[in-house]
């Protein structure tokens, strides 16, 4: 129990520093020598860089959060399955969670962070890439139909437990409970961290690509 216990709060650990990485600042201070956060929306999120300094940039930072996400999760699970005798499962959803949380809290940054979209869709493929697939379904339709990609995002997230407990409880056969639970806290909290962008859409003021931002 005890080896349980520190070997997850190990990972916890190490999903924290590995979520800080935010690939938003490193690229735009690398590449630019400024600081994201001081543009457009004022998100260290992928879509800001995109609308700021163009495809290129935004293709590194996405790489970058989504690897992370992955990075973590795998880590866990190797942990959790080479030094106790508990499910990697447990330690996956550790690592999850803590690495969105390093992404939006980045001890590197001054804990001014991002929305967690990108790392959250890594620790998505890591835990079960099939996860990811009925999930890109739903993004894509959602912003072909609204062009915004935080309502996207949003609808995303909330559909994530729903997916995680046809998945676990169809498919892989594993705690639906623990697991359901997991992507709602993990969900929840990717919604709650877009809720001035609710704001916006409740207002008709969100930007929506292809349109010129008034």
């Amino acid at each position: 129990m005890l080896q349980t216990v520190l070997c997850g709060a190990a990972c916890a650990a190490a999903a924290y520093l590995l979520g800080s990485l935010s690939f938003s600042i490193i690229v735009t201070r690398l590449l630019y020598h400024k600081d994201i956060r001081t543009f457009g929306s004022g998100n260290a999120g992928m879509t800001n860089v995109l609308r700021t300094f163009g495809k290129g940039a935004a293709a590194l930072t996405i790489v970058g959060d989504i690897g992370k996400g992955i990075l973590a999760v795998l880590l866990a699970k190797w942990a959790f399955g080479a030094f106790t005798a508990a499910d990697p499962i447990y330690g996956a959803y550790i690592a999850a969670f803590c690495a969105v949380l390093g992404h939006v809290y980045p001890v590197y940054f001054g804990f001014k962070g991002g929305k967690a979209v990108s790392v959250a869709t890594g620790t998505i493929i890591a835990i079960k890439p099939v996860l990811i697939l009925p999930l890109l379904a739903v993004f894509f339709i959602v912003f072909l139909c609204s062009k915004m990609v935080s309502l996207a995002s949003i609808c995303c997230a909330a559909a994530y437990p729903a997916v995680t407990f046809l998945c676990f409880h169809f498919v892989a056969g594993r705690d639906v409970v623990l697991t359901t639970c997991c992507a709602a806290v993990i969900g929840g909290l990717v919604i709650w961290l877009h809720r001035s962008n609710i704001q916006r859409i409740k207002n008709g003021t969100e930007y929506k690509f292809g349109r010129k931002k008034k």
